[in-house]
């Protein structure tokens, strides 16, 4: 794969290129009144986020409308690359908002000092505050997506072989050599995975399960484009893999064309669910144009326009799902969980013993 975006999967399935820099003009406000004087009426706001970043077209266009403020778009990388960045920068911050850190660096981010608290009146931010990281206030939840085991129903009905459904099923003598999964080094899906190991199988049992794949045939693919498009029988690119890591809402998008159904399937009990959060940058220019932003990220345009622009579910619980979501991209009902604070502390060494255990 050529990207370790923390959304390579949404990204290729989307056709969309990472932006670099947006210019847009316009007049007006949202989220502030425009007889606050801390409003800016015109000027640049800077989005720091990953590099699959990208909303449908017009729709940063509507918010330059609204509010004059010219947007950047800054991306430093994937995910952790996102963070680190953040950090070696803090005293000379890289722009106003950002967003796109997930729920596996995000109690860094916050005990870093880069994000600074805001609490946004748009009705979305109550559906947001389920997804907290402490009691801060520094980061909002924008979005989420369940990271799961995919299958290539195809392939199984012509190898007349019951599909797997469970982690443990992947470990089982008919799984050989058949699951390709991202590097959890260098793929946020890849950690988000590692992370559903030690959600299920707790702090002393996953590097044995992870044992169990490798001497069952394992691939570690670089990254998710790597792995889904290259390794996988079901991505596009007939491999020789029928079971691969990707999102929970990616069957919709193997629907071929003239048919009804996808040709792949998310297995709902392998899932760790990815939560998204956006913040006001501590050391911020433009403090009051990041919290507009941030406010325009929960507005019903943008909650609309996830799902079709980046392939996850928006917060907000009025937000309008494709039709086909319902049926084909239902989010797992219990994801494997692994408390922020808990991965901030063992993030570092559960990769080391990751890689150690699996790559050798």
């Amino acid at each position: 794969m050529a990207s370790t975006s923390s959304h390579q999967g949404r990204t290729a399935l989307m056709l969309v290129t990472g932006l670099t820099t947006v210019a847009l003009a316009g007049c007006s406000a949202i989220g502030t009144s425009a007889d606050d004087p801390g409003t800016s009426s015109s000027g640049t706001v800077t989005l720091v986020t990953h590099d699959s970043f990208g909303l449908s077209d017009g729709i940063l266009d509507d918010f330059t409308k609204t509010t004059g403020l010219k947007v950047e778009v800054v991306q430093p990388g994937d995910a952790g690359t996102l963070v680190n960045q953040l950090v070696l920068t803090k005293d000379a911050p890289l722009g106003d908002l950002v967003y796109g850190i997930d729920n596996s660096f995000a109690s860094r981010a916050v005990d870093e000092g880069v994000v600074e608290p805001y609490t946004s009146e748009t009705p979305a931010a109550k559906d947001a505050a389920q997804y907290a990281v402490g009691d801060t206030g520094a980061l909002t939840a924008v979005d989420m997506g369940d990271v799961c085991i995919n299958t290539d129903h195809t392939w199984f009905t012509e190898h007349g072989i019951a599909e797997p459904v469970t982690l443990d099923d992947l470990t089982k003598p008919e799984y050989k050599d058949l699951l390709v999964v991202p590097n959890a080094v260098t793929s946020s899906p890849g950690l988000a995975f590692l992370l559903a190991t030690v959600g299920a199988f707790g702090e002393d049992g996953w590097q044995a399960y992870w044992t169990k794949l490798k001497d069952n045939g394992l691939k570690v693919a670089d990254g998710w484009t790597e792995a889904y498009s290259t390794d996988f029988s079901g991505g596009g690119g007939g491999g020789p893999r029928p079971i691969v890591l990707s999102y929970a809402s990616s069957p919709p998008y193997t629907v071929p064309e003239g048919g009804t159904e996808p040709t792949t399937g998310a297995l709902l009990d392998t899932c760790f669910r990815q939560v998204e959060y956006a913040g006001v940058l501590a050391g911020a220019k433009n403090p009051t144009g990041a919290q507009q932003l941030l406010d325009f990220l929960l507005s019903d345009e943008v909650q609309d326009d996830i799902p079709v622009s980046m392939y996850m579910y928006p917060v907000s619980s009025t937000a309008t799902l494709p039709d086909d979501w319902a049926q084909w991209a239902p989010l797992a009902p219990k994801p494997f969980e692994v408390a922020p604070d808990e991965i901030t502390e063992n993030r570092e060494a559960w990769l080391a013993d990751w890689s150690e255990t699996v790559v050798g």
